[in-house]
């Protein structure tokens, strides 16, 4: 551990099987959490858990699939059960499936919706009564500058980061009686596996030149924001983390 800025704190991340949820994982854990490691894909997740412990850190697997409301439920619930609390919780999984309207598979669109939006509100709706029952907590919802800023080609996905930054504000003001913290964090640029799944062809490779045109963030990069935003004191809520890669206009 280089750090026990989280010492007994008990964090869940969502997507934390790669990318941004995986480095975030380790960031946590290195700053002296116990880490809940959710995701669809139970062997990444056991390979990430597996690092951790042995850089000394606590790791439990929690396969789950953010878009089954049930699913989350038991997440909320195994991570109190088997690590004692929740006191930070990550909502980072996602999805990015660029096309133009005109050629929108509404399979995607639906698929957006319920891992980008419906399953971070699910979540939080499940962990808020953990959080005030222990009197205090905070959960940070990973948006995007496509939460700010719309584009030809993106609606669905920007429909679904604006629609999760409404949702932080809004949740924001309901809980502050209740010592319960929000940061919304809102990567540009960043290096991982999402462009790998745009399904147009020729949108993909326009991403993949974009992203190999500059320096563009590592999930660390972005992970280092989510432990330096969780390991504020309690009186001090960051609400909102916009990251770009220096070179970046939009």
């Amino acid at each position: 551990m280089v750090s026990n800025a989280l010492d007994g704190d008990i964090a869940l991340v969502t997507g934390a099987s790669s990318g941004i949820g995986e480095a975030t994982a380790e960031a946590l854990a290195d700053a002296g959490a116990s880490v809940a490691l959710a995701a669809r894909r139970e062997s990444e997740l056991e390979t990430v858990a597996g690092r951790i412990a042995a850089d000394g850190g606590e790791a439990l697997v929690v396969p789950t699939d953010v878009t089954d409301e049930a699913q989350v439920a038991a997440m909320i619930e195994t991570t109190v059960s088997e690590l004692g609390g929740l006191d930070i919780l990550v909502n980072n999984a996602g999805v990015m499936l660029l096309e133009a309207v005109e050629d929108a598979d509404t399979g995607d669109w639906r698929q957006m919706l319920e891992v980008n939006l419906l399953g971070p509100m699910n979540a939080t709706k499940a962990a808020l009564p953990v959080m005030q029952e222990q009197g205090g907590g905070h959960i940070v919802n990973v948006s995007s500058v496509a939460g700010r800023r719309a584009s030809a080609t993106a609606s669905g996905y920007n429909a679904t980061k604006f629609g999760l930054n409404g949702f932080t504000e809004a949740f924001r003001q309901e809980v502050t009686d209740d010592g319960v913290r929000t940061t919304l964090i809102e990567p540009g640029l960043v290096e991982t596996e999402l462009q790998d799944h745009i399904p147009d062809a020729e949108i993909k490779a326009q991403t993949e030149e974009w992203v190999a045109s500059m320096d563009a963030l590592q999930p660390a990069d972005i992970a280092r924001s989510i432990r330096f935003a969780a390991s504020q004191p309690p009186h001090v809520s960051l609400n909102e983390l916009l990251i770009r890669p220096t070179q970046q206009e939009m």
